[in-house]
């Protein structure tokens, strides 16, 4: 069985002191609540860290507004974790596409274009050499001679 006992409050029926009553003649509001304050904060745990803090704070909102504001944040975090993993993937895909079809096409160009740097170079050669010698045939390579009438 339980016993309940009423205890009463020492403070509520005590006289307070005051400038009437030939107290300290000295006596302000100020210095009053500045040691009230000092009092406050000794009375704050100290070995209370900020997450237990941050975590009683979670009464101050009704349950259905914790269920709501749990629900938002984990349909956010979804759709953010599926987000990042399908670029990631479409990163992939497009990065080793341009490597595999960009490199071959790269370097078929540069060898176009060398080629067509060649057969500049051998026309400008050979118009070089019909100015100097006129008349005169240059002698392709792979090609026969000419043979000499008799």
């Amino acid at each position: 069985m339980v016993r309940l006992e009423e205890v009463p409050d020492e403070e509520l029926y005590a006289t307070q002191r005051g400038p009437a009553d030939g107290g300290d003649d000295d006596w302000d509001d100020a210095s009053s609540v500045s040691s009230d304050a000092s009092s406050d904060i000794s009375s704050v745990a100290p070995d209370e860290t900020l997450y237990e803090r941050v975590t009683a704070l979670k009464d101050i909102l009704p349950p259905s507004q914790r269920r709501f504001f749990s629900k938002s944040y984990d349909n956010v975090s979804s759709w953010l974790a599926t987000a990042l993993s399908f670029s990631g993937k479409a990163l992939w895909v497009v990065s080793s596409s341009g490597l595999l079809l960009g490199v071959p096409f790269g370097l078929a160009y540069m060898e176009e274009q060398q080629m067509l740097a060649m057969e500049q170079e051998m026309k400008m050669t050979q118009s070089t050499n019909e100015v100097i010698t006129p008349g005169a045939q240059i002698q392709q390579p792979g090609e026969a001679a000419p043979r000499p009438a008799l």
